[in-house]
């Protein structure tokens, strides 16, 4: 992080003076990033990763990888793309793939991509790497990961917590095979096996068998990205079995891949219009995309906006009315802290469901937006899976973040229409979102 993105302890969120009008650059998505890491490391040739996120949870991927041996080398590329191609300048990063190897120490943070991806990674290491984190991250479920590798052949030492801190054994490969899994606590969990299948003596079939899946597209977004570099993927999309995920034993190719917005980092900026009743683009939104951010622009326009996708990108506008909205949120949970935040601030109530798993995220998402919204003057209760906000008359106060970039930013969604909010520890967008506080002020020209 520059100098000048380093902020106090308490940040007074910008209040609104009038609508919104800017244009927003977001950077790169950390989902397909931290993705685009693992497979180029697994990969048979070196690769390009364009235009990757630089932050806190992608950081941590790429020291870990380089712990075990994996290169990647920075660079600012310039574009030599054709008239009319999308500009591809800006930093790249080279990943070179290499024989993993241990013994090592990996820091997670609070990571769940690191955490849950890179221990299948391990069990193809010749040597232990031991995984350790930030303290939350020992509260955050594992076992999904665990039980599932010890069951494809892996040696693990986690003293039975299903949780970090945790050894996993390297043997230099892994048998793989079938595999039953409850994936009901972190769609990750399947991810996680499936990234690293190729590489598997036999592949592997994933097979659910607990209660729904939440984050299907996090999922889809997995097993596209595998196709892109050359694996075999069998997936209930495509009319294989219910819940069974079937990857065959390969060789992935190296891919010069640009990383697109993260969307789902797009979404204050997007909520700004409709609060303000103003206007945001977001540049480069991609035309068809897995991300579970894309729902926006249905979620959103349901809440009172519009929006229209362009060349440029996403120009989204608010109407000046907000109104509420009843959503299941299963698939795109991540969007709930911000849809919370808007619905706070809307003319009707919400109903937030399909979000039990938030429990589990960066800290219990549905308790900390019940407890901060409820002490700025709302009205939110938990439900079994989600939230209900009735919207009343909101004041000022502290907003606390809980080490939860996302609660940061949906704090800083409120403070446009509420004066006198402040954001704790609002530093710790940068676990997704460098710079958001600089970002945010000049969107309000401030």
């Amino acid at each position: 992080m520059t100098e000048r993105s380093v902020h106090p302890a308490l940040w007074p969120a910008p209040h609104a003076s009038g609508a919104v009008d800017a244009t927003v650059t977001v950077p790169g998505s950390k989902s397909v990033t931290n993705r685009a890491l693992v497979l180029a490391a697994l990969a048979s040739e070196p690769g390009w990763l364009r235009r990757p996120l630089r932050s806190r949870d992608t950081l941590l991927m790429a020291q870990a990888l380089r712990a075990m041996g994996v290169g990647i080398e920075e660079t600012v590329s310039s574009s030599s793309a054709a008239a009319g191609a999308p500009d591809v300048s800006g930093e790249a990063w080279r990943v070179i793939p290499a024989g993993l190897h241990g013994p090592v120490t990996v820091d997670v943070g609070n990571a769940g991509t690191v955490m849950r991806f890179l221990p299948p990674v391990a069990t193809l290491a010749d040597g232990p790497v031991h995984f350790d984190g930030d303290p939350r991250s020992y509260e955050r479920p594992l076992h999904g990961v665990i039980d599932a590798l010890r069951a494809l052949g892996a040696r693990i030492e986690d003293g039975g917590r299903g949780a970090l801190p945790l050894t996993v054994h390297g043997a230099g490969a892994l048998e793989g095979g079938p595999v039953r899994i409850d994936a009901s606590a972190s769609s990750q969990f399947v991810s996680a096996l499936l990234l690293s299948a190729p590489r598997f003596n036999q592949g592997v079939e994933v097979r659910h068998v607990g209660s729904a899946l939440p984050s299907m597209p996090h999922i889809r977004m997995t097993v596209e990205m595998l196709r892109a570099v050359g694996a075999q993927v069998d997936e209930p999309e495509t009319g294989g079995e219910p819940d069974v995920w079937r990857v065959a034993p390969s060789a992935l190719l190296g891919r010069d891949l640009t990383v697109e917005p993260d969307l789902s980092n797009a979404q204050p900026f997007l909520a700004a219009a409709l609060v303000t009743g103003g206007r945001v683009t977001v540049r480069d939104w991609p035309e068809r995309t897995t991300q579970p951010g894309d729902a926006l622009r249905e979620l959103f326009t349901a809440m009172g906006g519009s929006c229209e996708l362009t060349p440029q990108g996403l120009t989204f506008t608010g109407s000046g009315r907000i109104h509420g909205i009843d959503a299941d949120l299963s698939e795109v949970g991540e969007l709930t802290p911000g849809i919370a935040a808007v619905a706070a601030l809307a003319d009707s109530p919400s109903t937030l469901s399909g979000v039990a798993h938030l429990r589990l995220h960066e800290t219990d998402r549905l308790a900390a937006l019940t407890k901060e919204i409820n002490e700025l003057g709302g009205d939110v209760t938990e439900t079994a899976d989600g939230l209900h906000i009735r919207p009343r008359p909101l004041r000022g106060g502290v907003f606390h973040t809980y080490d939860d970039h996302r609660m940061a930013t949906a704090g800083a969604i409120i403070g446009l229409a509420v004066p006198g909010v402040e954001i704790e520890n609002v530093g710790t967008t940068a676990k997704t979102l460098p710079d958001f506080p600089d970002m945010w002020t000049e969107m309000l020209g401030a």
